[in-house]
């Protein structure tokens, strides 16, 4: 694999810092892990709200990465569409390259 940002999101899920799936995320919102929310371009607008809307009134950045959610389920070996990263420094590289890759940050407001 060549993309970094896969390669990294590989790499924090075998480390134990990755919640993958909606509900989850909320969960890891509402608890005060979630450093940051990463979800696909083509998730569901009907089941990203209620996670943006959480990620909104946590005070947690999100991010829409440029890949699909078949791309991220091949990366972490599970069918996902959103994902909640609970490490600072994961969060802090992955937001420095979605950031670079896409010409800046992309904070979905509701």
């Amino acid at each position: 694999m060549n993309d970094r940002i896969l390669s990294l999101l590989g790499l924090c899920r075998r480390a134990g810092k990755l919640v993958i799936g909606a509900e989850p995320a909320i969960e890891s919102i509402s608890a005060h892990k979630a450093e940051i929310i990463i979800y696909a371009d083509d998730f569901s607008k009907n089941s990203l709200k209620p996670v943006l809307t959480a990620a909104h009134s946590g005070d947690v950045r999100t991010f829409k990465i440029n890949r699909s959610k078949e791309e991220l389920s091949l990366a972490l070996g599970k069918l996902c569409g959103v994902i909640s990263v609970e490490d600072k420094g994961f969060a802090q590289k992955l937001a420095e390259l979605i950031e670079n890759e896409q010409g800046g940050e992309l904070y979905d407001k509701i």
